[in-house]
C-alpha cells in the first residue's frame, strides 16, 4: 500500500492544491494506461475552505466514452484518493458529458504516449 500523501508544516493553499492534483493524477482510465489528468478528463477541481484547516473538494470530470461502464469505479477512485489528502474532509466527484471529451483535451505527453502526435 502506498504511503499516504503529506503536507509540509505551514502548507500554503497552493501546496494543498498541488497535492490534490497529484493525487488525482494517480488515477488511471482502466482502458488507457495514462492518468486522467493527462487525458484531460478532469474539467474542474474546486477547493473550498471549511474553517478549522478543513477543506471540501468538488470535482467535475468526464469519461473517454459516455457508455463507459467504469465511470463509477473511476469516480470512487478519485474520491478515495483526494480524501487521503490532509485537511480534505469532504469531496464530491460528478461525472459530466458536456463538453464531450475528445483527443484534443489530452496533454502533449499523453498524445505522444498514445502515438497521436
Amino acid at each position: 500500500m502506498p504511503e499516504p500523501p503529506t503536507l509540509p508544516e505551514n502548507a500554503t493553499e497552493k501546496d494543498v492544491e498541488d497535492l490534490i492534483w497529484a493525487q488525482i493524477a494517480t488515477c488511471y482510465d482502466p482502458e488507457i494506461p495514462i492518468n486522467i489528468v493527462e487525458l484531460g478528463l478532469v474539467y474542474e477541481c474546486n477547493i473550498t475552505p471549511l474553517g478549522f484547516d478543513e477543506r471540501q473538494v468538488d470535482i467535475k470530470m468526464t469519461l473517454t466514452a459516455p457508455g463507459c461502464g467504469m465511470g463509477d469505479v473511476l469516480a470512487d477512485d478519485v474520491r478515495d484518493k483526494v480524501l487521503m489528502v490532509p485537511t480534505v474532509v469532504q469531496t464530491s466527484v460528478e461525472i459530466v458529458f458536456d463538453p464531450p471529451w475528445n483527443y484534443d483535451m489530452m496533454s502533449e505527453a499523453a498524445k505522444l504516449q498514445t502515438g497521436l502526435l
